[in-house]
Parts: structure tokens; sequence; C-alpha cells
């Protein structure tokens, strides 16, 4: 005698913020300009170290594809966030449900590996001066680059798959905004021990060695300044790498508080909030901050915008000269 199947579910219904129906509106216009203003934010970065020769650097090679990457992560997200605001979006099939897990760990594991670079970069730059243009040559920035994509990619198969396989009778309601690893263990009517010790484990492995490693580069990074001469050298180098530590430690510390702790769960509530940072704030922090402490960043920016206007202007006096 066959088991019957189990998993009748086929679609899900993401609760959202329904706690919050008074406040759609606000936060529905809230999201919808900081997704904007991430994807703007994100192409200009990505359309001015294109354009610029002074920055086809190893530190805005990492910059270019952490912005890039940054639109996909949030666009995984976000749109389907907007949408559930209104009422309109709230069911999301099985395997649509599945395929956002999968790109939301691709990402978010790629983002990790791609700080951990960023760091390691400004770790060499700052304490090996000297060998940095051997060490950091553009081969392997290419090389670390694809590594930390390819890493990622094998990273979202793991979680996606061993969730999917679990059982799903119902009810089918996702009591947060998106397909997450932890709502999705608890919906499952199957043991999901095994699954949950697994992401669990590779959670440990990826986010905690990230963030060791990016910690230490910068630990060295700021011994390295301590012995810089120059007291406003100090002051202007500790802030550009206080803003990028602080940055990545919102990162790391609310993907950690999520996915690496005991079993003991937070209230779903608090779960959406932090969520909220690393999937909402951090896409627009993370370039952001990387480009706009940066003095050859904001001159490349002034110098695109005078060449625009110098294009405008020739066109306008043309037209008026043709008249």
């Amino acid at each position: 005698m066959q088991t019957p199947n189990v998993s009748v579910v086929t679609e899900f219904q993401l609760l959202g913020f329904q706690t919050l129906q008074e406040w759609q509106t606000l936060l529905f216009t809230i999201f919808l300009l900081i997704y904007l203003l991430t994807l703007t934010g994100n192409i200009v970065i990505i359309a001015v170290v294109s354009q610029d020769p002074r920055l086809h650097s190893p530190m805005y090679m990492f910059l270019q594809h952490l912005s890039f990457l940054e639109i996909w992560y949030t666009s995984t997200i976000v749109p389907l966030l907007l949408a559930n605001l209104t009422s309109w979006g709230r069911a999301i099939s099985f395997s649509a449900c599945m395929a956002q897990l999968y790109f939301f760990v691709f990402f978010g594991a790629t983002e990790c590996f791609l700080l951990a670079m960023m760091a390691y970069d400004r770790y060499l730059a700052i304490c090996s001066p000297l060998h940095y243009p051997f060490l950091m040559s553009p081969d392997t920035c290419r090389h670390l680059v694809a590594l930390c994509w390819l890493t990622g990619v094998g990273t979202g198969f793991l979680p996606s798959m061993m969730i999917s396989q679990l059982d799903f009778c119902g009810p089918n309601r996702i009591n947060h905004f998106f397909c997450d690893l932890p709502p999705l263990m608890q919906l499952s009517c199957s043991s999901a021990h095994v699954t949950e010790m697994a992401i669990f484990v590779l959670s440990v492995a990826v986010l905690c060695v990230c963030f060791l490693l990016t910690l230490v580069s910068y630990v060295f990074i700021m011994s390295s300044i301590l012995r810089i001469p120059s007291a406003s050298g100090r002051r202007k180098t500790f802030s550009t790498c206080g803003s990028h530590l602080a940055v990545v430690t919102i990162y790391y510390g609310t993907m950690i508080s999520m996915y690496v702790r005991p079993s003991a769960h937070l209230s779903p509530e608090i779960n959406k909030i932090i969520s909220v940072f690393y999937t909402v704030v951090t896409p627009l922090m993370n370039p952001v901050i990387y480009s706009l402490r940066n003095k050859d960043f904001k001159e490349a920016v002034r110098k695109a915008i005078r060449r625009q206007r110098g294009r405008c202007g020739v066109r306008v006096r043309g037209q008026v000269f043709i008249r």
C-alpha cells in the first residue's frame, strides 16, 4: 500500500505586515522610496565605475559587483513585499516560493563572500602596499569575484532543496513578508530537525566565517591606521573604515541573529523587523557608504555630471544657432 502524498499545499499566503493595517500605505511609500533609491544608487555606481578609467582598480571592481548584486538581491524581496502591502499580491505558488528562497540564499551568501573579499583587499592595500599590485592583480581579482559568485550559486542549492523536500499539509500561511527559512520550517508537517541542523551548520560556515575574516581584516587595518603620523589622516581613515565596519556589522549581526541561534524562535514580528534590515536597508547603505565616503569616487561623479551638463549645453546652443 502506497503512502499518500501529504504535500498538498500548492501555494502560500504571505501575511506580511497584516498587524499594521493602518500603516500599509505609509509602509508601501517608505519601502518603494528605499527600493527606487537602491536601484538608482547602485546603477549610478556601476555606470560611474565603468566610465571613469581612474576607478578601474580592484576596490572599485569589487564595489561594482557588490552594486550589481544588491540590485538583484533587493529585487528578489522588495517587489513582492510591495505587492503584499496592497490587496492583490498576498499569494505565492509553491514553486515561486522555492525560487525566491533559492535566490535569496544565493545572493545573500554571495554578498557575504564579496564583503569578505573587499575587506581583504583593503587589508592588503593598507597593510602591504608594496606587495598589493602583485597580490591583487586584475587576473586575481577576476578569479576571486568568480569564486564568490560560483560559491554563492552552490550555497543556495542545499537550503532550497531540503526545504522543498519537506511535507506541507497546511495551514499555508507564512507569517512573514517573503519565503524565509524559519517560517517555512515551522509550517512543515514533517520532521525538520535534520533540515534545521544542516541550515544551522551552513549558516555558521558562511556567516560566521565571513564575518570573522572581515573583522580580522579590519583589526589589522585599524592597527596600521594607528601608525599614521598625521592626526588628520588618522581621523579620515578611521571615519571611512568605521562607516564600512558599521554597515558590515549591521548586515552580519541581523543575519546571524536570524540563522545562527538556538531552536527557540523569536516572535514573528521581531523576525520581520530584523529581516527588513538585511533585505531592504543594507542594499541601500552598503554601496552608498563604500562609495560616498571615497574622494576619488565623488570626484568621478562630479566629472560625469559636468560632462553630461556640457553635452546638454552643446545641444541647446546648437538648437538656438539653427533657429
